[in-house]
């Protein structure tokens, strides 16, 4: 009687056993429906480095190692607490935010080992979230998605990995350009918020339609999808990041902990007594113009009077501080919108002076362009090299050097090529040399001593001088940057 009872009862719960197992296995295919079966044989870390971004493995320092984990308490936060505002957030996000001692132990860590980054990483929010949020909805992600920035880069648009992941979103060269971010040698478009952000998007809208899973998505932006796919099978089809996590590489385990430990942070700042660091800039209070010449941010700087920093702050795709023209290429000019009438103002003035720069930089001398085409004279019977480099005015070495020649043997109709008369592309040294510190000594009446004053710049200096150009001043100083002027500075100005 008892054993027919026991039936009745073990066979439900076995049924629904089954019918679970079935349900997951259908999901797993559902899964692998996206990859063929050669390609889930290929699926290993190496190689989705290469296809997919998994950039951040050797990335930034802001997720917590095990050892600075093992160290954290929780005097900070008290376990009952942190369940409660967890599950608070939990009823307002589609990611799968429970309570666990593993994510405890990433937020006490975070309140103890990186407590004094979080008001500058606040500070930085005020000015991208904005940003974020704008795209995010667009393409229907959780806003809360916002945060993987910070785990990923610290909110830093020009920060590289050691593997060259670059970014605010941490993109790979080859994953970038598959996601239309260009990269020249003075554009990194992995460095611009907006175009970054649409391509994190992107990138994160296919990630969810291969799992149907945030947290899964998340876990596969880090390592890529066939390392999450692979860990999905060896814990038995089961979906949930925490019964997978285990099964991850190594460098995810702390990932996804760290993403929610950073949202509930950012969260319950003011409950921890948090502030943010006044920002610099909030993104509403910029705007952007388009230049009709190639400029530098020196340059830039030097006419508005607006510091190189702010320049780099609001304009980090351009790597190295100068913001290329083409004719079918626009690249614009981010400036605080208080300074977007001056720069109207003086754009002339900008390109004057850029013109002037560029009219100052050393040129090759006229005479070393003077070379005529080369000719193939065809050998001749009875020719010899000594015959033809003295009918042509050249020497046998030019010769054999040319036509590349191992020993003087010609054959009857073999072509050589002449350059005759060419030029050495060698600029010739100049006779007048710059003068040195020691010729300053010597002769103090070769030169004036001029106090810079408040509002001066390089360009209003040279603007009161006869024949004094900003490069002068800055050679006889030794000033490349237009910041380092001080008022009450001396500066040595020669006569002409």
């Amino acid at each position: 009687m008892y054993r027919f009872l026991l039936i009745l009862i073990l066979f439900p719960i076995s049924i629904f056993s089954q019918r679970k197992l079935e349900n997951d296995t259908l999901k797993t295919k559902k899964i692998e429906k996206f990859f063929s079966n050669k390609d889930l044989k290929r699926l290993d870390s190496l190689l989705l480095k290469q296809k997919f971004n998994a950039s951040f493995t050797d990335t930034i320092d802001f997720v917590l190692k095990d050892k600075e984990l093992k160290d954290s308490t929780s005097f900070e936060l008290k376990t009952d607490l942190l369940k409660t505002r967890l599950e608070k957030l939990n009823e307002n996000t589609p990611f799968n935010l429970a309570y666990n001692p593993s994510l405890e132990k990433m937020i006490n860590g975070y309140l103890t080992q990186r407590r004094k980054q979080f008001p500058e990483l606040m500070s930085r929010a005020k000015y991208y979230f904005p940003m974020f949020e704008k795209y995010l909805d667009k393409y229907d992600i959780p806003l809360e998605m916002k945060y993987l920035a910070v785990v990923e880069s610290a909110l830093i648009p020009t920060i590289k990995s050691r593997a060259g992941a670059t970014g605010l979103w941490q993109f790979m060269y080859g994953t970038g350009i598959q996601y239309n971010l260009k990269v020249t040698s003075y554009v990194d478009e992995r460095q611009d918020p907006i175009k970054s952000t649409i391509a994190a998007c992107e990138y994160l809208s296919r990630l969810y339609k291969i799992f149907g899973d945030w947290d899964l998505a998340l876990a596969a932006y880090n390592s890529g999808p066939g390392n999450v796919l692979k860990a999905i099978k060896r814990a038995g089809g089961y979906k949930n990041y925490w019964n997978i996590r285990h099964y991850l590489p190594r460098e995810t385990a702390n990932y996804v902990p760290a993403f929610y430990a950073t949202m509930y942070i950012f969260e319950y700042a003011k409950e921890h007594n948090i502030q943010p660091n006044i920002p610099k800039f909030f993104d509403f209070e910029t705007d952007t113009i388009h230049l009709k010449r190639m400029v530098g941010f020196d340059q830039i700087s030097e006419i508005i009077g607006l510091g190189e920093d702010v320049l780099t702050f609001l304009n980090p795709v351009y790597k190295l501080h100068v913001i290329p023209y083409l004719e079918n290429k626009t690249h614009a000019l981010c400036l605080p919108k208080s300074k977007i009438f001056e720069f109207i103002e003086k754009e002339a003035d900008l390109y004057a002076l850029a013109n002037e720069d560029d009219s100052k930089r050393e040129k090759p001398l006229a005479q070393n362009f003077e070379t005529k085409k080369s000719i193939h004279y065809k050998v001749k019977s009875g020719d010899n090299l000594g015959r033809i480099a003295t009918k042509h005015g050249v020497r046998v070495s030019d010769l054999k050097s040319w036509n590349k020649l191992k020993s003087n043997y010609l054959k009857v109709g073999q072509r050589l090529a002449i350059h005759s008369k060419q030029q050495q592309y060698v600029v010739k040294e100049t006779t007048v040399k710059p003068k040195t510190d020691s010729s300053i000594a010597e002769n103090k009446d070769d030169f004036d001593m001029y106090t810079v004053q408040e509002g001066d710049s390089l360009w209003t200096i040279s603007k009161k001088y006869k024949k004094v150009s900003i490069e002068d001043i800055q050679k006889w100083n030794n000033i490349w940057s237009a910041n380092s002027l001080k008022p009450g500075m001396k500066l040595k100005i020669f006569k002409s």
